[in-house]
C-alpha cells in the first residue's frame, strides 16, 4: 500500500532520514497549481468581453452585474456539496468529474443567445468549479505536512492570479481576432487535457504513489516516538455536521473570507470594465497595464504564505504565524484602494490597485491552510463552507459594483470595499482561532518544523 508496497507503521524513522526524500509532492502541487490557473482563466475571461457581450445582448451594467453574479451563487451553492464529495470519495475522482463539466460549461458560455442563456452558462460554470478548491485542498492537505501549507496555498493562488493577469492579453487578442465567443471555445477545451494528466498521475494519498519514498513519505507525515511514520487520516467516519456549523470559530474563518472575497472579486469581475470605461483604456493598453496589480497580487501570494510559515517554523504558534500576516494585510489593502479611487491619474490609480492586491493577497496563505488544521480529516466540508460564504461576498461585489457603477459612481465602489476590508482585519485580529478545531472544539496538536 505505499510506494514500495511495505505498510506505512513499518517504516523505521532513521531509515527513511538516511535516504534522499523524493520530491514527488512538488508535482503534485504543480498540477494542483495548473487547475487553478484554468479555473480562474474560465472564470475572469467574461470580464474582458463584457463590453462586447452587453452591447450584442442588449445588457444594461445591472445585468451585466447579475450574469457575473450568477457564477458566485452557483459556486457558493456549490461549495458545501462538493467538499463533502472530496472527503468521501477522494479528490482524485472529484477533481476529474469537476474539471470536465466546468470544461463543458465554460464553452456554453460561448455559445450563449441571450440573458437567459448567458445567465444559465455562468451559472452552472459555478455549480461545476464549486468544489475545486475544497476538494484541493483536502488533497493537498494528505500530501503535505502542516509547516508547508501556507506557502502551498500561496502558491495555488499565485497560478490563480497568474491566469487573472495574463487573462486579458490573451482574451483581448482573441477577441480581436476571432470575436468574443471564441474565448470561451478555447479557454474550455483547456480542462480537458488537464483533466486527463491528472487522471494519470495523481494518487489520492503519497503512500499510493510509486514517486514517493519512505524519506518524502516520513517529512510529509512525520514520525511517532517508536521511529515508525504516522498514518495518514483517511478513515471513512460520519461527518460531523452538527460541530461543523455549529462552530463559532467554523464562522469566524468564513466571515473573515467573505471581507477577502469581496475585496479580490473585483479583480475578478469589474476591472478590465473600469479601466476601458472610466479610465479610458484601450483593450491593447488593457492586456499591460491592467496586468499589473494582477501581478502584484501573485508576489502577495507567495510571500504572505511563506511568511506565515517561517513564522509558524520559528515560534509553533499558528495562531501568532496566521494573524500576523493576515490583519495586516487586510489594514494595509483597504488603505491604498482609497487613494486608487480618488487619484484621476490612471497611472497612479493602477499603482495604488497594485499596491491595494499585494496586501490584501497577503491573506490568502494563512486563511486557506487554517481550514486545513482545524478541518482534520474533513478539512474538504470545512473548506467549503469557508468559500461558500466567501462565494457570497463575491456575488455581493458583483452587484454592489454593478449597481454603483450603473449610476455613474466609480468612487463609492472602492470605499465600500475598504470599509469591508478593514472589517476582516479585526475578525482575524479577536475571533479567527486557527489553534481551535472545528470539529471537536480542541485544540489542534502543534507541529514544529522538527516533527517534519
Amino acid at each position: 500500500m505505499g510506494a514500495d508496497s511495505t505498510p506505512v507503521t513499518e517504516y523505521a524513522g532513521v531509515a527513511a532520514a538516511a535516504t534522499k526524500a523524493t520530491k514527488t509532492r512538488w508535482v503534485v502541487l504543480f498540477l494542483i497549481s495548473l487547475m487553478y490557473l484554468i479555473c480562474y482563466m474560465d472564470r475572469s475571461n467574461i470580464s474582458v468581453a463584457q463590453p462586447e457581450i452587453a452591447n450584442q445582448f442588449g445588457l444594461s451594467k445591472s445585468a451585466m452585474g447579475l450574469v457575473l453574479a450568477a457564477f458566485t451563487w452557483a459556486y457558493a451553492l456549490g461549495q458545501v456539496p462538493s467538499g463533502w464529495f472530496g472527503d468521501r470519495f477522494g479528490p482524485k475522482r472529484v477533481l476529474t468529474v469537476i474539471m470536465t463539466l466546468w470544461s463543458a460549461t465554460a464553452v456554453m458560455t460561448g455559445a450563449a443567445r441571450g440573458f437567459g442563456s448567458l445567465f444559465g452558462a455562468r451559472f452552472l460554470l459555478g455549480l461545476s468549479e464549486a468544489g475545486a478548491f475544497p476538494v484541493a485542498s483536502r488533497g493537498m492537505q494528505l500530501w503535505f505536512p502542516r509547516v508547508e501549507r501556507g506557502r502551498i496555498q500561496g502558491t495555488t493562488h499565485f497560478f490563480s492570479r497568474f491566469a487573472v493577469a495574463i487573462t486579458p492579453f490573451i482574451a483581448g487578442s482573441i477577441l480581436l481576432a476571432f470575436g468574443w465567443r471564441a474565448i470561451f471555445y478555447i479557454f474550455g477545451s483547456l480542462g480537458i487535457v488537464w483533466a486527463i494528466a491528472f487522471t494519470l498521475f495523481y494518487r489520492n494519498v503519497p503512500e499510493d504513489h510509486r514517486g514517493v519514498n519512505r524519506a518524502e513519505l516520513a517529512r510529509i507525515r512525520g514520525v511517532n516516538q517508536d521511529g515508525t511514520i504516522k498514518p495518514p487520516a483517511i478513515a471513512q467516519l460520519a461527518t460531523p455536521w452538527k460541530q461543523i456549523l455549529l462552530s463559532p470559530n467554523m464562522w469566524f474563518i468564513s466571515l473573515g473570507y467573505f471581507c477577502f472575497f469581496f475585496g479580490t472579486n473585483f479583480y475578478l469581475t469589474w476591472y478590465p470594465t473600469y479601466l476601458r470605461e472610466h479610465l479610458h483604456m484601450s483593450i491593447r493598453s488593457l492586456g499591460i497595464w491592467g496586468s499589473v496589480p494582477l501581478f502584484a497580487g501573485m508576489a502577495g501570494d507567495v510571500i504572505g504564505g511563506s511568511l506565515s510559515d517561517v513564522i509558524f517554523k520559528n515560534t509553533g504558534n499558528a495562531k501568532l504565524a496566521r494573524r500576523v500576516v493576515a490583519a495586516p494585510g487586510f489594514i494595509l489593502a483597504s488603505a491604498f484602494v482609497i487613494p486608487a479611487a480618488l487619484t484621476p491619474n490612471t497611472f497612479r490609480s493602477i499603482l495604488c490597485l497594485a499596491a491595494s492586491f499585494f496586501f490584501l493577497e497577503w491573506v490568502i496563505g494563512p486563511a486557506w491552510a487554517v481550514p486545513m488544521d482545524v478541518g482534520g480529516q474533513f478539512s474538504g466540508t470545512v473548506t467549503g463552507v469557508m468559500n461558500m460564504v466567501g462565494a457570497l461576498g463575491g456575488a455581493s461585489t458583483a452587484v454592489v459594483y454593478g449597481s454603483l457603477f450603473n449610476r455613474g459612481l466609480w468612487v463609492a465602489p472602492f470605499l465600500v470595499s475598504a470599509g469591508v476590508m478593514l472589517l476582516g482585519a479585526l475578525i482575524w485580529i479577536f475571533l479567527i482561532n486557527p489553534e481551535r478545531s472545528v470539529v471537536d472544539g480542541g485544540i489542534v496538536k502543534t507541529e514544529r518544523a522538527s516533527a517534519v
